[in-house]
Formats: C-alpha cells, structure tokens, sequence
C-alpha cells in the first residue's frame, strides 16, 4: 500500500473526528471542504501512480518457422554427351556398317574383297556426316600448290612442318587441305541414364 494513502486515510480519520467535536461545528464547511480536497488528491495521485506504471506488453509467442526440405533436383541426364556420341556412332553403323568394318579382322581378306566392302562404308558413312555435319575445307587451295597462312591463324587450323623461322605470314606447300564443320546436329535422346547401344544384336527366330 502507498504511503501516501496511508497518510490520507488518517487525515480523513481525523477531519470526520473533528466532525463530532460540538464546539469545532462552526467550521464544518472548512473540514468537509478540507476532507473533499485530501479525496480529490488521493485520486489524482493514484490516477498519475498508475499511469507511470511500466506496462509490460504481452509477448506474442514466437512465430512457428516450419522448416521446409528445399526440392530435391532432379538429377541431370547422365552420360548425355557420351550417350549422343554413341548414337551417332549408330548411324554410322545403321548407314555405312562402319563398326562392322573397323572391328574386322581383315587380314583374311583380298584387296579387291576390302575394297569393295570399303565403298559402302564411304557411301553411308558419308551421308551421315552430311546430314549431322556442315564439313568444309580450311584452304581452297589446291593441295600441292603454294599457299601463304596469315598472321594470327588459328592453331588448331593449320599444322606447320619442316623449318619454322621467322614471324608470320608463312609460305609453303600445300600437303592438306584441312577440315572443319560450322554446324554440328548430334542425335539428341530422350533417356541418357545409359549409354544406347551402337547395334542391335539379330537373332532369327525359328
């Protein structure tokens, strides 16, 4: 309890004593304005006590945080470059035989019987590259003829041999007219989780 309305209470206790006393009856209007003042007093001094009173707020509770597995990625094709290199290879065997030829023995075979076998690998193999490749020649050129390679030539286009000296331009002979491809359209797949299989195996029911 505040001291102060300890202290009102008895003031009050006193001035309604006063009250009773006969010959303090001339000043009772004096005593009870007194006493209506020390009420009004108490009141605005618990009024203001109050209102200085630290209010402590409520703390809302913490906000649940859901703790939410970021997605699983799905896992990238594997092999899809390998994969499109053997599909390839694919149409060289489906159109010109050529695993069929590389991975021959052909040691037991005539030149004419090679030569022949060679002509539709060169036939297949052939439209493959020109369907799957835009290929074109480095020089124009003729091989065997003189020509001269710029300043700042690409070195992966030109090979040069026998005595190097000097700073470019070079001149020499032609021995090979290069090869080079701006376009390349490799077989893309659907599914490259593996490696596709060059050729089938054939097997002739009976």
């Amino acid at each position: 309890m505040k001291l102060y309305i300890t202290l009102a209470g008895i003031l009050l206790a006193v001035l309604n004593g006063l009250l009773l006393i006969p010959s303090t009856r001339t000043y009772t209007f004096q005593i009870a304005a007194i006493g209506f003042v020390l009420a009004v007093a108490v009141l605005v001094l618990s009024y203001v006590d109050g209102s200085k009173k630290t209010v402590v707020p409520e703390l809302a509770p913490p906000p649940q945080v859901s703790i939410v597995p970021p997605p699983t990625p799905e896992p990238p094709p594997e092999n899809t470059a390998q994969a499109e290199i053997v599909a390839f290879f694919a149409l060289l065997q489906e159109k010109g035989r050529l695993v069929d030829f590389l991975m021959e023995d052909l040691a037991s075979y005539e030149d004419a019987e090679i030569g022949a076998a060679a002509r539709v690998v060169h036939e297949g193999c052939k439209q493959v590259l020109q369907e799957h490749f835009k290929i074109h020649p480095i020089s124009l050129a003729e091989e065997g003829s003189q020509i001269t390679v710029p300043a700042g030539f690409a070195a992966d286009e030109y090979r040069l041999v026998g005595k190097l000296s000097g700073d470019p331009p070079f001149t020499g002979k032609l021995v090979h007219k290069g090869w080079k491809t701006d376009i390349v359209k490799l077989p893309r797949l659907v599914d490259a989780r593996r490696l596709p299989a060059i050729a089938p195996a054939e097997v002739e029911l009976v």
